[in-house]
């Protein structure tokens, strides 16, 4: 049996299957759900991992034991959860493990509404709970078990969102990577103007072309490919549970979410003039400056969903974006969706002639290093040597507001620690390549020790 305690993360359960996480687990967490949240009706969804279906319902059995009736929507991804929890306004859970590899699961949980629950806003009491219910025999189910098929509803509503009704035809590659894309852009996409080339669409949780994982450069080589091989205006690569996509342009080069930010910021702010939107810290400068440009508020926070969709909340903003390729919108609930962004996208560029690389141009202003890892025993002291080391340059500012983030006239850097690992998270920009990298390469001589 698995260590709640260690398969209870911040935001969400992840852990190894059936090491870390089993139907036990499973069952005992739905009961501790039903009873922390109150809900007499739940709605969960699944992915496409062998062990998805099993553990959901499981998780249904703990719950109806607690009187609680389940909605279970079956196949979807995470956004259609999302959308599951903010239309029906009920509690939801996603079984999921995202884009981790094949032998993990997990479950993102959320209250009425599509309210995230982390650490600090229930997950800590459920997990506490279902600790003192593991081994217990569950009881006789009081509630029922109904599936209903939320997936031509997501889609619509989806497309209420963006206006598409004057795009051009497009030639679109999508990389589901096995994962619930293969689920959910068939039925999005139905009815647009798009010549969809399917990549890896066949639903299979052991990945076996490549991870579900777009942030890592070489899960997108067979879709950059691809895009160049068709002749495309883009291409679309989703994570394993969909709720983040990536964009390549019709040359195949990667966009950086900081530039698809900057891009669905604008497109925003033209239908709410004024606006607030969020982004995190280490989305590009370019970013707060566009958001200014076209008369909205930017508002910074730390990397984290959580924070992202705490500040939305208090603020009211009408969108935000995380240089991890997470956005968020005031209008689906503040919850993240990766396929909304794509919607964006396509109707950003069929709305005019120019090809995506044009039209992001004015979107992408500097030069970044993209996330770079360094194994670190310890963190704080090379933390606080690089602190030494930028402090004696002139014309630097620190802030600490998520790690150490150090600004320079024509640079600036980010040095944060992971919460799970011994890591070093850098990443670094500049006005262009050749300072970026003598920024980036000062920092990592001092981490590594070099």
């Amino acid at each position: 049996m698995g260590d709640l305690a260690k398969i209870f993360k911040a935001y969400d359960v992840r852990g190894v299957v059936p090491d870390e996480f089993d139907e036990e687990i499973a069952e005992a967490v739905g009961a501790a759900f039903a009873e922390v949240v109150g809900a007499d009706r739940i709605v969960i969804a699944h992915d496409m991992r062998e062990s998805s279906g099993p553990l959901a319902a499981a998780f249904a059995r703990g719950a109806t034991s607690r009187g609680a009736d389940v909605i279970n929507a079956g196949l979807g991804s995470t956004d259609l959860l999302y959308y599951a929890s903010g239309t029906l306004n009920l509690p939801g859970v996603m079984f999921t493990a995202s884009h981790n590899p094949a032998q993990y699961n997990g479950m993102k949980m959320c209250r009425a509404g599509a309210v995230p629950i982390g650490s600090q806003t229930g997950l800590t009491e459920i997990r506490d709970r279902a600790i003192g219910l593991l081994g217990v025999p569950v009881a006789d189910p009081t509630g029922s078990v109904t599936t209903q098929d939320m997936l031509p509803g997501y889609a619509a509503h989806l497309k209420s969102l963006v206006d598409l009704s004057a795009i051009r035809p497009l030639k679109v590659v999508v990389d589901a990577g096995n994962g619930m894309g293969g689920h959910t852009v068939p039925e999005v996409f139905a009815g647009l103007p798009v010549d969809l080339v399917p990549l890896y669409f066949e639903l299979d949780g052991s990945f076996p072309n490549h991870e579900a994982n777009p942030i890592e450069p070489a899960n997108l080589v067979d879709l950059q490919k691809a895009v160049v091989e068709h002749g495309a205006d883009l291409g679309i690569a989703f994570d394993g549970d969909a709720d983040r996509c990536w964009v390549i342009d019709e040359k195949g080069a990667s966009v950086s979410p900081s530039t698809i930010t900057a891009l669905v910021a604008a497109r925003e702010l033209a239908k709410n003039p004024g606006a607030t939107v969020i982004h995190n810290l280490i989305t590009s400068r370019g970013v707060p400056e566009i958001i200014k440009e076209n008369g909205g508020v930017p508002v910074r926070t730390r990397v984290g969903h959580s924070f992202i969709k705490a500040e939305m909340a208090r603020t009211g903003a009408v969108f935000g974006g995380e240089h991890s390729a997470h956005y968020y919108f005031r209008d689906f609930w503040y919850a993240d969706s990766g396929m909304l962004a794509a919607l964006h996208v396509l109707a950003a560029l069929g709305e005019q002639d120019r090809p995506l690389s044009e039209v992001l141009a004015a979107y992408a202003r500097y030069s970044a290093s993209g996330e770079i890892n360094s194994t670190v025993a310890d963190q704080a002291a090379a933390t606080a040597k690089v602190r030494e080391v930028f402090g004696s340059r002139e014309g630097v500012t620190f802030d600490e507001l998520d790690g150490l983030t150090v600004t320079g006239p024509t640079w600036w850097f980010n040095l944060r620690p992971s919460n799970t690992e011994p890591l070093l998270r850098l990443n670094a920009e500049g006005d262009d390549e050749v300072t970026m990298a003598g920024v980036r390469d000062d920092v990592l001589k001092e981490v590594r020790g070099i």
